[in-house]
């Protein structure tokens, strides 16, 4: 069997075919999953068994409404990475206040930005629009990570490709697939559609829907750094962490 220095490595290789599908083991695969918990009515026991299991499991993020940053952040300390939402999940808030978001989101303690672009803007084609605010929003989010939700299913190819280029140029981390709160979620043709236009400082994160750990492998191996599940740890229980799937 081939050595390989890391997950991404390997995942790299069977993306690539040098291993022809090859298996991943449960702890390599849950470090690409941001353990998401974005329900209205999510309460602070839902809140705090989300980060004891991102601890236990060692995913790459937690996930969660900007309201639980700052207490989860004083509970977890530096123990785990916090991400959370802004202009969620509709997208429509006017710049100032997604600005707004972000700074706080920031200085409660947040580690990463999934902002929702304004799908209307995208929608009438003020495409220059949408990668201005963008821009904006990395300019405060500095060297934290700033993900930019595009929400693919109410996208024309054309918008879909015209949001590749303005999450590009306007220097974004990652491009991700949706809110999870839409008409539809995660779909391989999207990821594979981002891959031909994103630019190479790009990452891609795929959410919404994603049911099975067949989805979560799947998404991995064809390429993307982060996927967003609240599913993905409950489906490991009872696997060994080395087990591979």
């Amino acid at each position: 069997m081939p050595y390989y220095n890391n997950a991404e490595e390997k995942v790299s290789a069977c993306k690539n075919g040098r291993r022809g599908g090859a298996d991943i083991t449960v702890q390599e695969m849950l470090r690409y999953v941001d353990h998401t918990q974005l329900k209205a009515f999510a309460t602070w026991e839902d809140i705090r068994k989300l980060c004891d299991e991102a601890v236990k499991y060692r995913t790459a993020s937690v996930c969660i409404p900007p309201a639980y940053i700052k207490r989860v952040k004083e509970a977890y300390g530096n123990t785990l990475s916090l991400c959370t939402v802004v202009g969620f999940p509709l997208g429509y808030s006017v710049t100032k206040a997604k600005a707004a978001e972000v700074r706080q989101a920031l200085y409660d303690g947040c580690d990463e930005i999934d902002m929702v672009v304004n799908i209307g803007d995208v929608k009438n084609g003020n495409y220059d629009k949408v990668k201005e605010e963008i821009a904006e929003l990395k300019a405060i989010c500095k060297e934290h990570i700033l993900k930019v939700i595009v929400e693919t299913c109410y996208l024309s190819e054309e918008e879909k490709i015209a949001m590749c280029r303005a999450v590009t140029e306007a220097g974004a981390d990652y491009i991700k697939t949706s809110t999870g709160f839409g008409t539809g979620g995660a779909a391989k043709e999207d990821v594979a559609l981002f891959q031909k236009y994103i630019g190479s400082g790009v990452k891609i994160k795929a959410a919404g829907g994603v049911q099975t750990l067949e989805d979560v492998k799947a998404f991995i191996e064809m390429g993307c750094s982060r996927v967003g599940t609240s599913k993905a740890v409950a489906l490991c229980e009872g696997l060994s962490l080395n087990e591979e799937v």
